[in-house]
């Protein structure tokens, strides 16, 4: 009996055993079914109860954060002017190349992303009143120009409101705005901060942290038992029903091409059927799996110590090589290894690779071909859709330094 008659049951048989199972095909959801769902959402903390208390124009800074819901940037700018101007800066920065290898910061599948994440922003936006200008090159350029013309300024001397970054290159964007912001206020008679940070980019705030972020546990489960014990994940921030009406601005801009970047649209196709519909990954030679299918589970360690067993490099080489063509049958999923073409064609082909994928193609990188942990590490930061420089570089860092650490241990003579 069908447990459910809104899902599409299929009996299918394993292309490897006399095992039958059932595959579940759950429909998805329209455009419109999902965007009532994100209406629902954001009316759910939407509230009457807040109050504007400020006079004229404050700019928020849309960077990473792409979102209306859960903003805190968005309502403190909200809350301290009469008017809001929503911008984001589309940085040629961000479309360059990798510092060590030249791959693209930003490839296809995330520049797509990009233009959708910001044409879902700017609907949101003027659903609550307002609207997102689009503006192409770097922000230092850009909002103080924004200031200038709109003669940003607020009874709390706030210009400019965006969520804090951490890494290099966004540090070095907030000081040169900062910098640009400086030279505007010259001009005028107001005092004050005039670049407003604010964080919001962790579960858990900074500033509710139970120790000092220059003296951090140098243990992840030190660090989770600890926080968990004392600290609280803050709720969600309220959004008032409306955001006001926009300021007139005679070109909000357009949302990216491809062609302003040179690249080309990727073009979508299913993914291998080895990936979800046979059991080639569960079965393939030494490889044991718990579970079964393209869901099974294999650890790092385990999956390294099979390649090795089936004839891979012994020896790591201490120092990291760099050979072209090693690397691009890795790339581009050609090792002759399932497990591993199968994750580098899902990355090339859908941007996404599970936490476990992403351990192993690391330790297979690192470990059996000997390559540069470096490689990796940017070509991931051309593909993924999650990219993120702190997880992405802290991860690889972490898989190649434990790969160097046991070699040594295994083979102290080298």
């Amino acid at each position: 009996m069908n447990p459910n008659p809104n899902i599409r049951w299929i009996s299918q048989s394993s292309s490897t055993s006399n095992t039958n199972y059932d595959v579940a095909a759950v429909p998805a959801l329209t455009s419109i079914e999902m965007e009532a769902i994100a209406d629902r959402t954001i009316e759910r903390y939407a509230t009457k109860a807040l109050k504007r208390n400020g006079k004229g124009v404050s700019i928020v800074w849309f960077r990473n954060d792409l979102r209306v819901l859960d903003n805190e940037a968005l309502v403190k700018a909200w809350v301290s002017s009469d008017i809001v101007l929503p911008v984001c800066c589309v940085d040629p920065r961000l479309f360059g190349t990798t510092y060590h290898f030249g791959f693209p910061k930003t490839g296809v599948l995330r520049t797509q992303f990009l233009i959708e994440c910001l044409a879902d922003l700017k609907k949101s936006l003027m659903k609550k009143g307002l609207n997102l200008l689009i503006k192409e090159g770097k922000p230092e350029e850009i909002l103080p120009s924004l200031a200038k013309s709109f003669q940003a300024h607020t009874v709390k001397s706030r210009l400019v409101y965006a969520q804090k970054e951490t890494c290099s290159e966004e540090v070095n964007a907030e000081k040169s705005v900062s910098k640009g912001l400086r030279q505007v206020i010259l001009q005028s008679s107001s005092t004050g901060s005039k670049l407003q940070f604010v964080w919001g980019t962790t579960m858990y705030h900074i500033d509710d942290l139970p120790f000092n972020t220059s003296s951090l546990p140098d243990i992840y489960t030190q660090f989770r038992k600890s926080v968990e014990a004392k600290c609280e994940v803050r709720a969600c921030i309220k959004l008032p029903a409306s955001l006001g009406l926009a300021p007139s601005v005679d070109d909000w801009g357009n949302l990216l091409s491809f062609d302003q970047f040179g690249l080309q649209p990727h073009e979508a196709g299913s993914l291998p059927t080895f990936l979800f519909k046979e059991d080639t990954l569960c079965v393939s030679k030494g490889m044991k799996f718990v579970g079964g299918g393209g869901g099974g589970k294999c650890s790092t360690e385990q999956s390294t110590r099979i390649f090795l067993e089936e004839g891979g490099p012994r020896d790591v080489q201490l120092k990291w090589r760099q050979d072209q063509k090693l690397f691009e049958s890795w790339r581009d999923g050609s090792t002759g290894y399932p497990l591993i073409d199968a994750n580098m064609k899902e990355l090339s082909m859908t941007g996404f690779m599970s936490n476990r994928g992403r351990q192993i193609v690391c330790s297979f990188l690192v470990r059996d071909m000997g390559l540069d942990w470096r490689m990796g590490a940017e070509w991931f930061e051309t593909c993924l859709l999650d990219y993120d420089p702190c997880s992405n570089y802290g991860n690889w860092t972490y898989g190649a330094g434990k790969i160097f650490v046991n070699d040594l241990i295994e083979n102290p003579d080298g």
